[in-house]
Formats: C-alpha cells, sequence, structure tokens
C-alpha cells in the first residue's frame, strides 16, 4: 500500500514538473513584442518616383513574414510580401508605387507581419501597420511670367515664373548650380541666378525646376542671351617677406606642413574652398522679398586694384606654383579707410572667413547678398539691420591680403558674380527692375 502510494507521489511530481517544463518552455518562446516596422514616407504626398526603404525588424524569436500592401477604392495590391524558413531579425525592402495599378488620390500602405513566438496559438505575434498617403503623380506647370534674359557670362539676372500647386522647391537649375527661388505670392516665384563665371556662353543649360509635395518634377527652359566676358589675366608674385609677415599667421591651422609656402598652397587652395562652401550655406540665410533700392554703392575715393573673374598666376621664385580665379574687386584708398554699406539690408554674417579674414556679408533679400573682406574693424554684428551708406567697418589687411584694401563681393545664393553690374544704375533699370516690379501687380 505503501509502496503504490510513493509510486502516486512520483508519478504526481513528474507530472508536475512537466507542467513546469511545459509552461516555461511556452513562456520562454512566447515572448509578446511585436515586430517593429520603419522607413515609411514621413510627407503627406508621394510620387510614383518616391523611394520607400522599408525595414521590418524582430529582435527576439526573428520574424516569419512580412507582406505590403497599397490599398486604394477597396482594392489591394500586393506590392512585396516573403516568407521566411529560418528566423530573420532584419528584413529591408526598397520600392515605388506601380502607377500602372495607381490612380492619383489617397493610397494607404498595410504592412503586416509576424513572428515566430508561440504567442496565439503559435502564431506569433501580429504588426498591422497602416500609412495614408496622397498619390500624386503629375509634376506641377510652370508658367513663365518673365521673358527677355539678357546676361554675361559670371553676371547675374531674374527671372519670374508660375507654378500651378504647392512645391517643397523651385528655382533655376544650370548644369550643377541651383539657385533657389522665392515665392511671393500663391503660386508666384521670383529667382535671382547667374550665369556661372565658369562656364562659356555656349555651355550649360538654363531650366526653371520646381518639385511638387510629392517629389515630381518639371522643368521649363526660357528665352536667354549670354554674353561673353572678357577676363584679365595676372602675374602674382608670393615672396619670403609675403610668407613670413601673412601666411605665417595660418600655419596653426596647418601643422602637418612645416614649411610657409607648403602653407600658403594648403590656405589658397583647400581654404578656399571650404571659404567658398560656407559662402553658399549662408547665402541659404536670406529674405524672401527684395529689401534694397536702387543701385549699389562703390567704396568713395577709392581705386580699383583688380576685377572680378581675374586668372591669377601665383609665381614663387619664377615657377607658377598655382592658379585661381579671383570673385571680387579689390578697392584701395588710405590705410582703415571707412566702409559704407553697398545697400540696405540685413547683416547675416559678421565674424572671420578664413582668406578673407574679417568679413561682414549683408543680405539683400531673393539670396542677393555683399560681402566685404579683410576689414580691421566690424562697426556691426549679426543680425542688424542696415541702410545703404551706413558705416559698417573699416578696411584693412585680415586673412590672405598683402595690402590694406577692401576686397568687395556680390553673391547670388553665394555664388559670387561680377559687383560692378550692381553698381550701374541703367543696368539695373533694364534687367533686374522690370522683373521685380512683377511682385507687385
Amino acid at each position: 500500500m505503501g509502496k503504490k502510494r510513493s509510486v502516486k507521489k512520483a508519478a504526481g511530481i513528474l507530472v508536475c514538473l512537466a507542467i513546469i517544463g511545459v509552461a516555461g518552455l511556452y513562456f520562454w518562446n512566447a515572448e509578446g513584442e511585436k515586430p517593429r516596422v520603419s522607413g515609411l514616407p514621413e510627407q503627406a504626398s508621394i510620387s510614383p518616383k518616391t523611394s520607400i526603404q522599408l525595414e521590418v525588424r524582430d529582435q527576439k524569436s526573428g520574424l516569419r513574414a512580412v507582406q505590403v500592401t497599397a490599398v486604394q477604392n477597396e482594392k489591394e495590391h500586393v506590392v512585396a510580401q516573403r516568407e521566411f524558413p529560418q528566423p530573420v531579425h532584419t528584413w529591408d525592402k526598397e520600392f515605388t508605387l506601380d502607377p500602372g495599378q495607381l490612380s492619383d488620390g489617397q493610397v494607404t500602405l498595410e504592412v503586416r507581419a509576424s513572428d515566430r513566438s508561440w504567442r496565439n496559438w503559435l502564431k506569433g505575434n501580429l504588426l498591422h501597420h497602416t500609412a495614408s498617403y496622397e498619390f500624386d503623380s503629375q509634376p506641377p506647370r510652370i508658367s513663365l511670367e518673365s521673358f527677355q534674359h539678357n546676361l554675361r557670362q559670371g553676371g547675374s539676372g531674374v527671372v519670374a515664373f508660375r507654378v500651378s500647386e504647392p512645391v517643397r522647391q523651385a528655382g533655376v537649375r544650370i548644369d550643377d548650380y541651383f539657385f533657389p527661388a522665392y515665392a511671393q505670392s500663391e503660386g508666384f516665384y521670383v529667382c535671382f541666378f547667374s550665369f556661372p563665371y565658369t562656364l562659356k556662353p555656349d555651355q550649360g543649360q538654363l531650366l526653371v525646376v520646381a518639385t511638387d509635395q510629392a517629389g515630381n518634377e518639371n522643368k521649363a527652359g526660357f528665352h536667354h542671351y549670354i554674353n561673353q566676358a572678357r577676363f584679365n589675366e595676372s602675374n602674382l608674385p608670393v615672396t619670403d617677406s609675403f610668407l613670413q609677415k601673412v601666411i605665417v599667421n595660418f600655419q596653426d591651422q596647418f601643422p602637418e606642413q612645416k614649411d610657409l609656402l607648403d602653407v600658403f598652397l594648403k590656405v589658397n587652395q583647400e581654404m578656399r574652398q571650404e571659404n567658398r562652401k560656407r559662402l553658399r550655406e549662408i547665402g541659404r540665410d536670406t529674405a524672401p522679398s527684395p529689401l534694397w533700392s536702387g543701385r549699389f554703392l562703390r567704396q568713395p575715393n577709392a581705386s580699383r586694384e583688380a576685377q572680378f573673374g581675374t586668372h591669377r598666376k601665383y609665381v614663387y621664385q619664377g615657377e607658377v606654383i598655382d592658379e585661381q580665379t579671383h570673385l571680387g574687386v579689390d578697392l584701395a584708398s588710405t590705410a582703415r579707410a571707412e566702409v559704407p554699406a553697398a545697400n540696405a539690408g540685413r547683416v547675416v554674417f559678421a565674424d572671420w572667413l578664413g582668406i578673407y579674414g574679417q568679413v561682414v556679408i549683408i543680405d539683400h533679400g531673393l539670396g542677393l547678398q555683399s560681402l566685404y573682406a579683410h576689414l580691421s574693424q566690424m562697426g556691426v554684428q549679426t543680425g542688424d539691420t542696415v541702410e545703404k551708406g551706413q558705416i559698417i567697418g573699416r578696411t584693412g589687411v585680415t586673412g590672405l591680403a598683402g595690402g590694406d584694401h577692401l576686397h568687395f563681393g556680390m553673391l547670388v545664393s553665394g555664388l559670387p558674380v561680377n559687383p560692378r553690374e550692381w553698381w550701374d544704375e541703367s543696368w539695373i533699370t533694364n534687367n533686374i527692375l522690370p522683373k521685380l516690379s512683377l511682385i507687385q501687380e
């Protein structure tokens, strides 16, 4: 009798252990974390060209299956699906939506995924994620409002146009250059642009481009005529005295260079390119409407020492060691001469900037800015509003300057343009003001 009770007790213990083991195995494999999804577009509108980079992941039990469906007008279109014979922790899929299957209008993307958890009677944790968008396959229409655009190589121009719908970006594209346009009213844009000094008149294609909220892009050519400019050439001697007086000030920025001539080459090449890149960044800090009026002022009683576009050959001990293009006008008068603001605007930069030394940059709106470099003294700071003719600093020899002078530059979206045009009232009257007058119409 006691032996039977012992057997029953042992059997009961074994059953309990088995139940505990099965329960433990179940709870170990029945984790409750659902798969996660990322990479779906965050914007409200998408187009057939929108690249969707979907990622579905399950870091615990691993994915069992994934299905992506586009739902429109109660019709489902399977975009992608995959079953995994072995656990996979991450699944990536890049795809676009087929305009042949969808029409313009609202579409919902549904992502369904299951993992290998023992939850839901071994069906796993189930993910059902949805995201709705406006599907738009039509690019915006562009209508030109200005029709004559005569430019000089390295010079400035303005184009006015309309677009048929809200856009995320609009402007003028010339090869790799892009000049943003700015909305003046609903659908009406004005864009300052330049025909880059690096291109010849028969090179480059000028296009107005517009990209809508879904990413559809349209482009339109516009009538233009480009006059070829004659740029000077000059030899600029690099002397040991210049290296000792000027380049030595840059040596701590290139500590790996022990020879001052090597430091000069680093400054004249690498730092120059970095500074010009920074000018393009500053060019985006601009008012959406004009802040200036009338012709731009030239520093009074100053002689022109170097012109815009001059191709310089730097000569050391009779050998050409570098070549660069001068992208402003150098003006010299007396040492520490007063520097007036060329026109009204807002100071967007007043600090040290590499080869330019102490520099002030004034924004005049629509991407148009003026630059005052090598200053010994700055009388304004970033954020200040200035009037035409207001004294903003004094000339000097800061930066890569061999003598006291003002390096004056004009910029369109950060690209240097010929300042002489902006000193010419008749040029402004004939080429700029007729387009800007469309803003008030």
